[in-house]
């Protein structure tokens, strides 16, 4: 009773800071399906079962489409941090502060993430405190781990999705000063379709830039472009990576934000919201077929041959390229039906014990692969001996009876700490930057009437000791 309170408080706490609660749920989702993708593909890459052979093909392919839960992840990262840019590019509303913004995202990153570094390497991955491997050890620090091979899902294989996080939030507050460069010197009426050019002009260099750079690492490994390649490979390190950046996740994320925003505005009409009401049940449709779609092509990469329609020549060159732009999509449009329907699609994001997995997820994607690789190394001489099923139960009982828990403890001591040092600075800072402006304004309007009395012959009381002070 007492846990079903606190999560009853501490899901309130997070509304009160305007979050939208079916996206708790949703995230939760994203969490949940990494979760069994990794309990399904590690034993096979441990050689503990083979999944081709225990199962049928369609499950088999649902089964390793969990590893998107990552696209679903960055969809509701560009989503959510960008809907107050949006609210401000759109309506002129007062800027977002870089500084709270970075602030509440050191806080809410860092802590948490280093502790779980240091802790792995110490007692689970020992081979990175020798002095061979200090320069990889160094770039998780710097959150650049998706940067080379050498680190690239090394030391616990989640890791390198946390990079390319921290490198959008990095750039996201600039990226937003030059957007507002040309949407605030256009009339109110044609801001909507200027910033959407925007977005879409971020998605299309994401996946330029995804072309681009499989194509020079991979392709024409030697090969240069304008620079001589060793200059390349240090552009390539920052702009590409092992594997992109996902800019085409986070613009769909952040086109759906545009939308959300726009509907949701009072100047709107209603007619607007109530069309897209009546559009969710069309946009999920669509959304579930697109993720299926994008599953058994997916699985046919993997297994050539399975799905007879993805053997196609188009198909098989061009997956890389267009493989995260569609699960993107496709999410983004089921997101949109849950922003936007009924109570039908809703009701089981909003779920309150799933929502509560969303609040504790950030912890549960960093912990749960370390903690369900030890127990396939270490519990698997007892367990080989039992049926696949009960051996794949197992599995999910770690998961409920030890990660969850451990996760959640990590949550209340480290995470939420951390969070709330965090709030604690940012408003301080508004407080001091609302006090700074206060004070402005106050002298601006004292020099004001000063320079008022005087024209007109007179001296304001105390005036010379305001000016002194």
């Amino acid at each position: 009773m007492a846990i079903a309170t606190w999560i009853h408080t501490g899901l309130e706490d997070a509304s009160k800071k305007n979050t939208i609660a079916v996206l708790d749920g949703v995230r939760a989702f994203a969490c949940l399906i990494v979760i069994w993708y990794h309990l399904s593909n590690v034993p096979h890459d441990l050689h503990i079962w083979n999944l081709r052979t225990v199962v049928p093909p369609l499950l088999a392919s649902f089964l390793s489409f969990g590893k998107y839960g990552v696209t679903l992840f960055f969809v509701l990262s560009g989503f959510l941090l960008f809907m107050p840019f949006a609210k401000a590019l759109l309506f002129k509303q007062r800027w977002p502060s870089s500084k709270r913004f970075y602030l509440r995202r050191v806080f809410r990153i860092v802590p948490a993430y280093y502790l779980t570094l240091i802790l792995i390497v110490l007692f689970y991955m020992t081979m990175y405190e020798q002095p061979r491997h200090w320069k990889e050890l160094g770039l998780f620090f710097l959150f650049l781990m998706d940067s080379t091979h050498a680190t690239y899902k090394q030391l616990n294989a989640p890791f390198w999705t946390l990079a390319i996080e921290w490198q959008f939030y990095m750039l996201l507050p600039l990226l937003m000063l030059a957007m507002r460069l040309l949407v605030w010197r256009i009339k109110q009426n044609s801001r909507l379709p200027a910033t959407f050019a925007c977005i879409l002009a971020l998605i299309v260099w994401g996946l330029f830039s995804r072309y681009i750079g499989n194509y020079l690492m991979y392709a024409h490994p030697t090969a240069t472009w304008l620079v001589p390649r060793p200059v390349l490979n240090g552009i390539l390190f920052f702009t590409y990576g092992q594997s992109g950046k996902y800019f085409e996740d986070f613009g769909v994320g952040m086109l759906l934000a545009l939308c959300f925003v726009y509907a949701q505005h009072p100047s709107t009409l209603p007619a607007i919201r109530a069309t897209l009401q009546k559009l969710s049940p069309l946009f999920c449709g669509i959304g579930f077929a697109g993720l299926i779609v994008m599953i058994l092509w997916n699985y046919n990469e993997a297994y050539r041959n399975t799905w007879p329609l993805f053997n196609h020549p188009f198909f098989i060159a061009n997956y890389y390229l267009f493989s995260e732009i569609g699960y993107a999509l496709s999410f983004g449009l089921c997101i949109l039906a849950l922003l936007f329907g009924a109570t039908l699609f809703t009701g089981p994001f909003t779920w309150l014990p799933l929502r509560w997995l969303g609040m504790i997820s950030y912890s549960l994607y960093m912990w749960h692969f370390p903690l369900l690789v030890f127990l396939m190394k270490h519990g698997q001489p007892f367990l080989k001996n039992l049926p696949l099923a009960l051996n794949y139960g197992v599995y999910w009982l770690w998961v409920l009876v030890v990660i969850i828990p451990f996760c959640f403890l990590f949550y209340m001591l480290v995470e939420r700490s951390s969070m709330k040092l965090g709030e604690l600075l940012t408003h301080q800072k508004r407080r001091g930057e609302t006090a700074a402006g206060q004070a402005r304004e106050s002298g601006q309007t004292q020099r004001a009437v000063r320079s008022h009395s005087c024209a007109h012959g007179s001296r304001l009381p105390g005036a010379s000791r305001v000016e002194h002070t």
